[in-house]
């Protein structure tokens, strides 16, 4: 079968040019119909992004909508970070200085326990050395009067005369009289205010308190002690009891309240030292 001829219309020489082209003219039926297709396409498309965003939507169950920061919000946001931060350097500098506050008491309870500590030790030590050195007087005082009561059992035989007779003669004359702190007789005595009143008799005047009368005279040691050298007991200058010795290992005194003035033995209670003044 033979094909059917296509008439060929010449065309002119400027038909290619687009601006050359002549319009044709659309018909109203064609334009409805792109239009309606192109609406259809949007249709589509707007249909599958409205199901597309439902379904990402679907976990959020309800939209909060945050505030815009204004530059007011901003400086009070900026504003509480500053406070919060300065508290806790306060917070922290606090607690540092209570930590250190806790460890200088413990190391001031330490030391305080170990200051008593040495304390109790030194007072412990100086109460020994003090007993030791009693002890050793005691025992010295107990020697010498041991060889002081031979050397001088002569001083028993023969009394004694001049101005230590009348010194001897009037402390025993006072023998019986009651001690009291204070007085200086006739009747009632201490034992330096017994001590003042015999050597007074004698024109010698010695200080009122024991103290003073253990440094009136010439030290003399115990071993060499005479009749009529006043005894003292504690420390020559800080002395707190006087007596007289009257021979034969024994001395008189004022002695206590309870035993007013005596004649007694210095083997029951040896003296610290000897002062001459006659």
């Amino acid at each position: 079968m033979e094909e059917p001829l296509i008439p060929v219309v010449p065309m002119s020489h400027t038909a290619h040019i687009r601006s050359h082209r002549k319009p044709r003219p659309r018909s109203s039926s064609a334009l409805a119909m792109r239009a309606g297709v192109a609406g259809g396409v949007l249709g589509t498309l707007a249909v599958a992004g409205a199901a597309g965003t439902a379904n990402a939507a679907e976990p959020v169950t309800q939209t909060i909508e945050l505030p815009a920061l204004t530059a007011d919000m901003t400086a009070q946001v900026a504003e509480s970070a500053e406070v919060t931060q300065q508290a806790a350097a306060d917070y922290q500098l606090r607690a540092e200085r209570d930590a250190a506050a806790e460890k200088a008491a413990k190391q001031a309870k330490s030391d305080l326990a170990d200051a008593k500590k040495k304390a109790e030790a030194k007072e412990k030590a100086e109460a020994a050395r003090k007993e030791a050195a009693e002890r050793a007087t005691r025992s010295a005082g107990r020697t010498t009067l041991t060889t002081a009561s031979t050397a001088a059992s002569s001083d028993a035989v023969a009394p004694a005369s001049g101005s230590v007779g009348t010194v001897i003669s009037f402390l025993r004359a006072q023998v019986g009289d009651a001690y009291v702190m204070g007085a200086s007789g006739p009747d009632a005595w201490d034992c330096s205010s017994l001590v003042q009143a015999a050597f007074k008799q004698v024109g010698v005047d010695l200080p009122r308190v024991s103290q003073d009368q253990s440094v009136a005279g010439t030290p003399v040691s115990l071993s060499n002690i005479q009749v009529g050298d006043i005894l003292y007991w504690g420390g020559a200058g800080s002395a707190y009891h006087v007596g007289v010795y009257i021979g034969g290992g024994q001395y008189l005194d004022a002695a206590n309240p309870s035993k007013g003035v005596v004649i007694q033995d210095l083997s029951g209670y040896p003296a610290s030292g000897a002062v001459r003044v006659l």
